[in-house]
């Protein structure tokens, strides 16, 4: 899935960036949300994150009331973890990251004049540029530790769907989208201290990511 995935999008926007010219209802726009994120790993969610995303895009519309419409973004994801057996304790864990994020929105609705209601399908890759994990133990300082991946066994590459419905109206639009990531946030193969609390969480973890439901609004030019 991941092989496939990749070239998928890449190629999506590849190609609507060298022929966009070529169409008259192509047009730009700038877009920002906010994300309730979560890790799909219910036995230790506390509750979702609510963080954020913002950056640009591009529609281009097709026959038959299709459009695709690539981004650019910058998008930020949490989760709240609690109930990590640490040391014989209960842990509570904080984990957000942020990407550079390339997702390619395909949707499909009728154009009833004064707006355009429709469905949305979004295939997306990513590349982790910073992360934060902190972890509070009853009785000990709270720990945090910035920019960490190797030494937590952390992945850069992020790659899924999401799915949702949209509103079209004008210049606007504001498009609910819940979304899968398909990847792994953990390497299981690298070997990190087992006596650290990055181990106890992502031994908990196993081989859940991100997920949860974003609301992103959007102004096209």
């Amino acid at each position: 899935m991941k092989k496939f995935l990749f070239p998928a999008v890449l190629a999506a926007v590849f190609v609507l960036v060298g022929t966009g010219d070529a169409f008259a209802q192509g047009r730009f726009g700038v877009m920002g949300g906010i994300n309730f994120s979560k890790i799909e790993a219910q036995s230790i969610n506390r509750s979702s994150m609510t963080k954020f995303h913002a950056g640009v895009t591009y529609q281009l519309k097709l026959p038959l009331g299709f459009s695709i419409q690539p981004a650019l973004l910058y998008n930020v994801k949490g989760a709240k973890l609690g109930g990590v057996n640490y040391e014989g304790a209960g842990m509570n864990n904080d984990l957000t990251v942020g990407y550079i994020e390339i997702p390619v929105s395909v949707q499909w609705g009728p154009d009833l004049l004064l707006f355009r209601p429709f469905l949305d399908i979004t295939p997306y890759i990513g590349y982790g540029l910073h992360n934060r994990i902190s972890a509070n133990v009853p009785g000990i300082e709270t720990q945090s530790l910035v920019n960490v991946w190797d030494s937590a066994a952390l992945n850069r590459f992020e790659y899924g769907i999401g799915v949702g419905i949209g509103l079209e109206i004008w210049k606007f639009q504001l498009i609910g989208r819940y979304n899968w990531n398909l990847g792994s946030l953990y390497d299981l193969k690298v070997d990190i201290d087992a006596g650290g609390f990055n181990q106890a969480v992502r031994n908990i973890m196993s081989n859940s990511n991100f997920g949860g439901f974003t609301l992103t609004a959007a102004l096209l030019f």
